[in-house]
């Protein structure tokens, strides 16, 4: 057996923040599981394929990766719509996914690398490094290393998945698979997929909660994060910065997975039946789905309540009556 241990500290920083999430997530398990709100659950996972495919330079907006995945016709780089389709069948077998398993892993990479990639489900036999742009953050180990150190990861996964903290646990993955760099294309797709896929094993909530989008937030950190890893020798930092990520992405779950019952009337509920995640609509637009031919029924009854409730945000909150205002819904 391998003696192998990734080098990372537990700081009172990481333990506040495991606790942090765990009553968030308890919280928002008890308000409204995500399982009664398909439209959410696919909205949320439509924006994690398009953000850790955009940390990794696809152009595709998120309207666009939405269409790719709706079936519509899109124009755009094929290599990019196929990244989409690709990340799609990805995640939406994430169930089937083992974790601990370095057959899973190779197997999920040639699903998201096909037809993109050449050595799709094989490890790189070239020599890599880790770039933000034109800049190297670091020179990966020599390709020969490569299957003995992901041997030793999932051994070490293995060993001590019962007793360090998924959350712990999937933030060292994260960080020691993307320093590996075992394929020759989508080591970060796949680490992001990876983690969500550990994270989802421990509570299934995290299947439906758009991490990448987060991280994809905050991508110059997170590249800066790595690389500090990089020169101090251990994960730690990173671990802290993908738990600050988790921590905050839960607030605004939570405020999607509320019910609101205390004010939602039933022209609210009507309104928001009708609108898509994310999708921004004109005023007329949504008076015409609804059949109505009254602003001021519209104002009064759905758009005004729906507004003040957050429900729905303008794209021009600061020019309310502007010609171009659209309406999201959120």
């Amino acid at each position: 057996m391998s003696d192998y241990i990734p080098p990372f500290k537990i700081t009172n920083e990481i333990l506040s923040y495991v606790a942090s999430i765990s009553e968030k997530i308890g919280r928002i398990s008890v308000v409204n599981n995500l399982a009664a709100k398909p439209h959410l659950r696919r909205n949320n996972r439509i924006k994690s394929i398009h953000s850790s495919l955009k940390i990794e330079a696809n152009s595709l907006t998120l309207s666009q990766v939405r269409d790719v995945i709706n079936g519509k016709f899109v124009l755009g780089e094929q290599k990019e719509i196929q990244e989409v389709k690709n990340a799609y069948a990805a995640y939406d077998k994430i169930k089937d996914i083992d974790p601990y398993s370095i057959k899973s892993l190779k197997e999920f990479h040639g699903i998201m690398a096909r037809y993109v990639v050449s050595e799709s489900g094989d490890f790189r036999q070239g020599e890599e490094g880790v770039f933000y742009g034109d800049a190297c953050i670091f020179m990966c180990p020599p390709a020969s290393f490569v299957p003995r150190q992901m041997e030793e990861l999932f051994a070490w996964m293995n060993v001590h998945r019962e007793d360090i903290h998924p959350l712990i646990l999937s933030s060292i993955f994260h960080y020691e698979f993307v320093f590996i760099h075992p394929f020759s294309d989508g080591n970060g797709r796949m680490a992001r997929l990876w983690h969500t896929a550990i994270l989802s094993q421990w509570k299934s909530i995290f299947e439906y909660i758009p991490i990448e989008s987060q991280v994809e937030k905050f991508q110059d950190d997170y590249y800066e994060a790595i690389a500090r890893c990089h020169v101090q020798g251990e994960s730690t930092i990173f671990i802290e910065f993908m738990l600050e990520q988790i921590d905050k992405i839960l607030d605004e779950i939570a405020g999607q997975v509320s019910d609101g019952s205390e004010y939602m009337t039933e022209y609210l509920k009507r309104m928001l039946d009708v609108m898509e995640y994310d999708v921004p609509y004109t005023s007329v637009a949504i008076m015409e789905m609804l059949g109505l031919k009254s602003k001021e029924t519209f104002r009064k009854n759905y758009m005004n309540p729906a507004l003040k409730h957050n429900l729905v945000k303008m794209t021009l909150p600061d020019k309310p009556n502007s010609k171009n205002q659209r309406y999201i819904k959120f």
